[in-house]
């Protein structure tokens, strides 16, 4: 038996139930219980990361006969990560606490055509400023760029009209550079742990933390334009975006990002799925229509073209009908509970899209039950850092 791996292993496990709990917390007792571990078990693994100042007490709960319970809690400020959006013109970055709560951000523009090396400085800078104040250790930083990229490896593909990226191992890069561990993902997959994980950061009160003033402004799918208000469900169930993410992750939805391309992220059976060359969710070169326009991918017809026609010309009701086409063919391939959308397209006109993406899976609906339509929880960055803080919970 690998005892490292297995402490390792249970201590995730219970970081992972606290930090579901909030502030509230949840007591040993609970804690066994949900994880099937020996109360002994978790007396030692408390008392471990209390040590490491990752676990605190929370309180007393009600005493019900018997002498009150110590609820503990997960310490969200004693350790931070930082995610970037590598965007074709623009990089957002941002700093969060074991929470998920944004306490530092920063961005800019970014000509992503200028190659490898200069985004290999942009990023280092962007680190540098959202991690200058004297704080917590970072546990690593997250970078989500445009694909295809090979998640395992880190290493960028034939990124479309970016040629000169092809095979540039940009994780090992970045790590060489900054001294700490790096995760490349897609942004879609990003933008899908983000969504899907949006529900923890509303246990948790604000962080408070002055979130920098420097953020660009339509760098797309920040907290500013995720944020847009509750009430823009659309479907059967549908409510306020917190009615969706609250309480629980979905076990499937799809994040569709609308940006300067177009892309998906899928979250299947609770998690990221990435296929196995990491080349799922290429949302945008679905063709819709044959011998359409050309595509920067070399076909005709895809979805990007047609949208990113649609928007360019003003009439952004189209774009949301064509983006509604294309997920009603993902939704009855994937039958998946929840359609979320983000990216700064979105993000200029959020009521539109969702109507519109909403009313044509309503009319092509094959079951009464069909998906919720929603704005995502959250940007990409903060689901980049989402996934540079997952190994601390057990989650990959």
């Amino acid at each position: 038996m690998n005892l490292p791996a297995l402490r390792g292993h249970n201590d995730a496990l219970v970081l992972e139930l606290l930090r579901g709990a909030g502030p509230a917390g949840l007591g040993r007792t609970e804690l066994a219980g949900r994880t099937g571990l020996t109360p002994q078990a978790v007396s030692k693994i408390t008392a471990r990361l209390g040590a490491d100042g990752l676990v605190a007490e929370a309180g007393r709960a009600a005493s019900t006969g018997g002498k009150p319970r110590t609820l503990l809690r997960l310490v969200p400020d004693v350790r931070h990560a930082v995610g970037v959006h590598l965007d074709r013109d623009a990089l957002r970055a941002v700093r969060v606490d074991l929470a998920g709560r944004v306490v530092a951000e920063s961005g800019g523009p970014l000509d992503f055509a200028a190659g490898p090396e200069a985004a290999v400085e942009a990023v280092v800078r962007a680190v540098a400023r959202v991690g200058a104040h004297a704080g917590p250790p970072l546990v690593g930083v997250g970078v989500a760029a445009p694909g295809p990229l090979d998640h395992r490896a880190g290493v960028m593909g034939r990124v479309t009209g970016f040629p000169s990226w092809k095979g540039f191992p940009l994780k090992g890069v970045l790590e060489g550079r900054l001294g700490l561990p790096v995760l490349l993902d897609k942004d879609t997959n990003a933008g899908a742990a983000a969504a899907a994980g949006a529900w923890l950061r509303a246990t948790w009160p604000e962080a408070g933390a002055d979130a920098g003033a420097d953020a660009a402004a339509g760098a797309g799918g920040g907290r500013g334009a995720a944020n847009v208000g509750p009430g823009v469900g659309v479907g059967a169930g549908a409510g306020a975006v917190g009615d969706v993410l609250v309480g629980g992750a979905p076990r499937t939805c799809v994040y569709l990002h609308v940006g300067t391309g177009l892309g998906a992220g899928l979250w299947l059976g609770g998690g990221v799925y990435r296929g196995a060359r990491s080349a799922a969710g290429e949302f945008g070169h679905q063709v819709l229509l044959l011998d359409g326009p050309p595509c920067r991918c070399g076909a005709r017809g895809c979805v990007e073209v047609l949208c990113l026609e649609a928007v360019a010309r003003g009439d952004l009701p189209a774009a949301a009908r064509i983006v509604g086409e294309a997920a009603a063919n993902l939704v009855a391939l994937l039958d998946v509970d929840r359609v979320l959308l983000g990216g700064r397209v979105v993000a200029a006109a959020p009521d539109v899209f969702v109507a519109g993406v909403g009313a044509v899976l309503a009319a092509r609906a094959l079951d009464p039950a069909r998906p919720v339509v929603a704005l995502a929880g959250a940007g990409v960055a903060e689901g980049a850092a989402e996934m540079a803080l997952a190994p601390l919970f057990g989650r990959g």
